[in-house]
Formats: C-alpha cells, sequence, structure tokens
C-alpha cells in the first residue's frame, strides 16, 4: 500500500497564508477610480477616472453601450490602468443621439490634451467603445490626439437625414488607425450590422471575429440584464476580448 503523506500544521498555515497574501495582492492591485464631474458642450458628464500608480503611458476613453452605463467598461478600465494607461469611462450624455455622444468623446479627448483636468495630461489617446459606444466612438476617432480606435462589437445605422449608414461613412474617411473585434451575427448587434467597416478602413490593424461570442462578451462587467436579452458570457472569450485591448495599447501608447 502506498505512503499517504498527511502534511503538518504548519504547511497548511504556510499554504493558507500564501493564498491569502495572493489574494490581498490581487485586492490592492484594483485601482479605486475617482468620480468627477465635468461640463463638455454646456452639459455635465460623470466620468470614472483610473490612474495608473507608476509612469503613465497614454490615455484611454472607453465607451459603454446603448442604455449601459461608465461602470460597465469597469474591468477593461482596471486592466487599461495595470499597464499605465490613464484610463477613463464616461456615462454617455445622449441616449440615442450618436453624433452627440461623438461630440462629448471629442470634448474628453480636448481636456486630456490640453488640461489636466483627470490628474495629467496626454497626447496619445486610444478610444474604446462597445457596441453603440463603438459607433460614437468611430465617429470622434480622428479627433486630434486620438492615435487609435477599438471597436467592441459595434452598432451601426444610419442617422437623421443621412442616406447610408455612419459608421460606414466615417469608416471610408477614418486616417486614424482601428481594431475591430466581432462577435458573430445576433440580435443584440443588429445581425453583425458593422461587420462591413473593416473592408472600407484605410488604416485597418486587425478585424477579428470571435466564433462563439456573445454581444455581452465585450463589455466588462456584464450583467443579467445584457445576459438575458443577448446571451451568456464566456470567461475565455472575455479574456481573448481583453487581450485585444491590451494588444492595441501596447502598440498605440507605448
Amino acid at each position: 500500500m502506498p505512503t499517504i503523506k498527511i502534511p503538518s500544521f504548519l504547511q497548511v498555515c504556510l499554504v493558507l497564508l500564501a493564498a491569502l497574501s495572493t489574494s490581498y495582492a490581487e485586492s490592492i492591485a484594483k485601482i479605486i477610480p475617482q468620480t468627477q464631474v465635468v461640463k463638455i458642450n454646456g452639459t455635465s458628464i460623470e466620468v470614472d477616472v483610473y490612474k495608473p500608480i507608476g509612469p503613465q503611458k497614454g490615455a484611454a476613453i472607453l465607451t459603454h453601450g446603448f442604455t449601459r452605463s461608465r461602470t460597465t467598461m469597469g474591468e477593461h478600465a482596471q486592466a487599461l490602468v495595470a499597464r499605465g494607461v490613464l484610463a477613463i469611462t464616461p456615462d454617455m450624455p445622449c441616449t440615442f443621439d450618436f453624433r452627440c455622444n461623438a461630440s462629448a468623446i471629442a470634448g474628453l479627448v480636448n481636456l486630456l490634451r490640453n488640461t489636466e483636468t483627470f490628474g495629467a495630461s496626454s497626447q496619445r489617446i486610444m478610444l474604446v467603445g462597445f457596441s453603440a459606444g463603438g459607433l460614437s466612438s468611430l465617429l470622434a476617432a480622428d479627433t486630434p490626439g486620438v492615435v487609435g480606435f477599438v471597436g467592441l462589437d459595434p452598432f451601426d445605422r444610419v442617422l437623421p437625414n443621412e442616406t447610408e449608414r455612419a459608421g460606414i461613412t466615417a469608416s471610408r474617411l477614418l486616417t486614424t488607425e482601428a481594431l475591430i473585434l466581432r462577435a458573430p451575427a445576433s440580435r443584440c448587434n443588429a445581425n453583425a450590422v458593422a461587420a462591413p467597416w473593416g473592408s472600407e478602413m484605410k488604416a485597418l490593424w486587425r478585424d477579428e471575429l470571435i466564433p462563439g461570442a456573445s454581444h455581452c462578451d465585450f463589455e466588462a462587467p456584464s450583467d443579467w440584464k445584457c445576459r438575458w436579452a443577448c446571451g451568456d458570457t464566456d470567461p475565455a472569450l472575455q479574456l481573448q476580448v481583453r487581450q485585444g485591448i491590451l494588444d492595441a495599447a501596447a502598440r498605440w501608447l507605448q
């Protein structure tokens, strides 16, 4: 019969202490965002600001989807701030007006470039937008100071008084480098309505379809409302999305 080695009490205590130390280290690694209210075009906008502890490597503005809030981009912001990026997650001021939201994003870019409103100025800024926030971010992506655009399963539509979907038009005109991360067609991305963007972009870096991903895999944290409407999340696919954002930060903000 093989001998079974029973760990000593001291060994058990050391293992538990190591686990607790790891958990503590992970908890203190989380940056608690500072919530600020700024005025853009006369409208007050609430933003969460994630400030890196060490040297700053540029900045990112992460924009939420339709009927969502700034908190649903918080985990992406945490991942970026851990890499030295000043990350900002705003609540968008307009529900249905994508150009209004694009103007707000451009205003935040200008604040980042020309003031120390968020602790430090930055001349290199990337835009990350989920779903409807992806369209608004695209419309703002040629603002001076923006060095890259990430669309997370973005949405597109024809805006009032226009005949073509706004994202298609903006994609043709875009000079900023872009990364598109997409889910397969579903009702929540309007049957992959933004899939043609990549073929129109002159400065496209990557256009990546993530097989099996739901719309909710592209925001973080998601919640039961998104999962109920748009499908369950998959941690492995969420990690793939997160890595794409970090790859973009490494490319554009070093």
